[in-house]
């Protein structure tokens, strides 16, 4: 008897902390560009996005594939490829995506030869600076973004290079930009917080 009392007990501990466990998990992950389609996306300007071997890229024009859908506390994490000379970035609870700038929304850059370094790639432009200066021409590389509440922090290749906290945009679309150079995007996620 003293053994089944046991088994139970321990048995209600283990139950109580998976339900806990399920009820505090994060939302799923959910693709925004998987490689193939780009059905979450609106194309903004004349970029010349094109989907080759899995990725989404540009060369030519200027403009943003924007997302259908707006977010405001969120994780995202993608890839993106860029050469010397690109410019791109990405900007995230923008107040109108049919004006998408660093002023209306947040401009998480990729300019690694940005004229001005002082937001080049890893930072948020005219929020925050990085804290690293990270290259990232001629390879594959990752940004992770966190946005809650009033905090954002951008993580780039596995460092952190911003952590702030700014009031100025709580929701919007996402707009991945083609600026200069040629710019690749794979693997793009989202999940909401």
């Amino acid at each position: 008897m003293k053994q089944i009392m046991v088994f139970l007990g321990l048995l209600a501990v283990v139950l109580t902390g998976s339900q806990s466990n399920v009820s505090g998990q994060a939302a799923a992950w959910t693709t925004l560009f998987n490689g193939g389609s780009l059905d979450a996306f609106t194309p903004s300007g004349n970029a010349n996005w094109k989907v080759v071997d899995g990725v989404v890229q540009a060369d030519s024009g200027t403009g943003f594939l924007v997302t259908k859908q707006t977010y405001g506390d969120f994780e995202m994490k993608l890839e993106f490829w860029v050469d010397d000379a690109a410019n791109s970035g990405v900007f995230i609870r923008c107040a109108d995506p049919q004006k998408i700038g660093a002023d209306s929304c947040y401009e998480v850059n990729i300019f690694d030869k940005r004229p001005d370094p002082a937001y080049r790639t890893g930072a948020i432009v005219d929020v925050a600076k990085p804290a690293a200066m990270i290259n990232t021409g001629g390879k594959w590389n990752t940004y992770e973004i966190k946005a809650q509440g009033p905090r954002m922090i951008v993580t780039l290749n596995g460092m952190q290079t911003v952590d702030v906290q700014d009031k100025k945009h709580a929701r919007g679309p996402i707009g991945l930009q083609y600026g200069a150079g040629m710019v690749k995007f794979r693997n793009v996620q989202i999940r909401p917080l």
